[in-house]
């Protein structure tokens, strides 16, 4: 008792009083019914005074037994707001032991006495009133909550309430419809139930109807008036994208329940909804890492990231911290987000790991050359670069000195002080270029493969498309056009693009390094690509609005530079694509060229940039006979 807190112990007290009230109530009532409703002994006779002996030693032993038998069975340390069909069997058993004790009490003693001898049948009687009065003092409370729940859902459904679908008849579907069912604040309606097992077809969870028909969603949304649909997660990846495209052809909100919430095994888990973000609808299988491979050549190595407070570079720096480098180094000329990004990383991993970061521009020689002499650095992971396809247009000089001359400064230092790895981040625009962002990037991938014949440093290029709510990319743009009540403004309806997560990005990236030898391009398998109108149209659904009705998409058409589709791999790289040991990435073999001439290309393009920057995008059409302007 000496543990049990005072508001528990009240609770447990009230219980033992209204138990000893109830039993003998029970027993009072089964002999009123038994003597046509009237207790007998209204005169003083003989009988009469035999009964009320009866009864009287009824009334004193049957509380002691019950409670007894109450407090063995623990049913006074019962949690009763969260109990189940397991302690209604309880109760069944405990009442049904009570009275048998108290027959054989009847048989055994009471019948050896002077009093009248009753119907024993009437402790049945008594033992059946005795459940219902015990099971209403545990859940009375329950059923009159869910009565005036029930009352306030019939009052409410008449005035906006949110009629939902749910995805999925497992544990968590239950767990929700009872969340449902059990709120007071009564904002959704749960309708309807779809599943693929048409074994539970026409069956019910807590009262809403079960379907069998996970292809036949579109149907059902509108036969059943539905406004929201949540979707439980599924292991199959081909199944969750069946019912991804079904789901956004609908004017329904759409939310998931995290996968976590159906393997739960506890009855009483709460699921935590979430809305479907655009990741989601690309259904990516899950990113298996060698880490092996990773750790070999991170742990206990000095780690440098070039751009490392940027979308790509950020994540990295998040991944590589978990493979126990010996020193990270963030360089980056923008120092707020690299500030906030090692603040985030000690907070998580509090004094655990060695990092700093260090202002400079990768167009800074002296600056660099600072930075590696001072640090003995294994790694560089070069992610620093201007990526905006459309200013870069207006900038070319700028361009060149910082994508094209800046890796030339890192790779040079890199060289110089023995680094063991150089990785460049890629683009698929450096495919057939045919804007001055993709152009310099291509001449990144030919400077990666120059490097690699004069260096003993190993030096790759990995490739890949579009992240997904990387900074200036498209998602965040759609994301704050919809903020602002649109319009949500894209150049063409068949514009498709390739994405991937930053997560999964920064993951292959990682992986593709520890693979191959120096002088490869490594591709990432981005899936299939995405059309950029759907996927305004989507994001629109996902934040519960109507596409061309709350906000309005707008065709700008394509801007200077821009191709209706990006390309990952060119025609002459096709020919050797190679697999690797890893599903998800490629090696492209690098296509031969005159090294000499291409080093003097580039000193000559130096030259423009401080001579004649108006002459430098003109000059990259004949270092890459491939760069082709959409316009031209």
């Amino acid at each position: 008792m000496k543990n049990i807190n005072p508001e528990r112990l009240k609770k447990i007290v009230l219980y033992v009083i209204s138990d000893i009230i109830f039993i003998d109530f029970s027993i009072a009532v089964a002999m009123s019914l038994w003597f046509d409703g009237s207790i007998p002994g209204g005169s003083f006779t003989v009988i009469s005074q035999s009964i009320l002996y009866w009864y009287g030693h009824m009334a004193i032993t049957a509380p002691i037994i019950a409670v007894a038998i109450y407090a063995l069975m623990k049913m006074y340390s019962n949690l009763w707001k969260y109990a189940s069909i397991d302690e209604m069997l309880k109760i069944f058993v405990a009442t049904a032991i009570i009275f048998i004790l108290l027959y054989f009490y009847d048989v055994f003693y009471l019948s050896q006495k002077d009093f009248m001898i009753l119907p024993r049948r009437l402790l049945f009687v008594a033992w059946a009133i005795n459940i219902i009065l015990f099971t209403f003092s545990r859940f009375g409370y329950r059923m009159i909550k869910r009565i005036f729940i029930f009352i306030s859902h019939v009052i409410s459904s008449k005035s906006g309430l949110k009629r939902v679908m749910i995805v999925g008849a497992g544990f968590s579907a239950y767990n929700l419809i009872r969340q449902m069912q059990n709120s007071y604040v009564r904002d959704k309606l749960p309708i309807i139930v779809i599943d693929d097992d048409v074994k539970k077809n026409n069956s019910n969870i807590l009262g809403v109807r079960v379907l069998a028909g996970m292809d036949n969603i579109v149907d059902l949304v509108d036969r059943y008036k539905i406004d929201e649909i949540i979707l439980t997660e599924q292991n199959d990846i081909s199944k969750m994208q069946m019912l991804m495209r079904q789901c956004t052809k609908t004017d329904c909100t759409l939310k998931i329940i995290p996968h976590i919430s159906d393997v739960s095994d506890n009855i009483n888990f709460v699921p935590n909804l979430r809305n479907v973000n655009i990741s989601d609808l690309l259904c990516r299988d899950e990113i298996k890492l060698d880490t092996k491979n990773i750790s070999d050549y991170i742990c206990n190595r000095t780690v440098l990231v070039t751009g490392g407070g940027g979308s790509i570079g950020s994540e990295l720096c998040r991944q590589i911290i978990k493979f126990n480098p010996q020193l990270l180094i963030i360089f980056d000329i923008y120092e707020n987000n690299a500030f906030e990004l090692v603040n985030e990383l000690r907070a998580k991993y509090k004094h655990e790991l060695n990092i700093v970061i260090k202002i400079g521009s990768i167009t800074d020689i002296n600056c660099l050359e600072k930075l590696f002499s001072e640090y003995n650095i294994h790694v560089v992971f070069h992610a620093a670069a201007h990526k905006h396809v459309v200013l870069m247009e207006n900038s070319a000089d700028e361009a060149v000195k910082n994508n094209i001359f800046g890796t030339l400064n890192v790779a040079k230092c890199a060289d110089k002080f023995k680094v063991e790895r150089f990785i460049l981040l890629s683009t698929d625009k450096a495919v057939n270029p045919s804007n001055v962002m993709g152009a310099t990037k291509r001449i990144c991938e030919l400077i990666v493969q120059y490097m690699a014949q004069i260096s003993k440093t190993k030096f790759i290029a990995v490739r890949f498309g579009n992240v997904l709510g990387s900074n200036g990319s498209v998602i965040p743009i759609f994301q704050q056009q919809i903020i602002s009540g649109g319009p949500v403004t894209v150049t063409h309806p068949d514009v498709v693009r390739y994405f991937m997560t930053i997560p999964e990005a920064a993951q292959l990236v990682l992986q593709a390094t520890g693979l191959g030898k120096s002088g490869k391009i490594f591709v990432l398998d981005m899936g299939s690509p995405v059309n950029i109108n759907e996927l305004a149209i989507n994001l629109i659904k996902l934040s519960g609005l109507h596409p061309n009705k709350d906000i309005q998409i707008v065709y700008t058409g394509l801007r200077m530079g821009e191709k209706l589709s990006e390309e990952l791999i060119l025609a002459e790289e096709k020919e050797n694509l190679q697999k690797t040991c890893h599903n998800k990435i490629f090696v492209a073999n690098a296509i031969e060229f005159d090294y000499e001439k291409f080093a003097q290309q580039l000193k000559k393009l130096l030259s423009l940039i401080n001579d004649s920057p108006d002459k430098v995008d003109k000059y990259l059409h004949k270092i890459l006979p491939n760069y082709k302007k959409i316009t031209e």
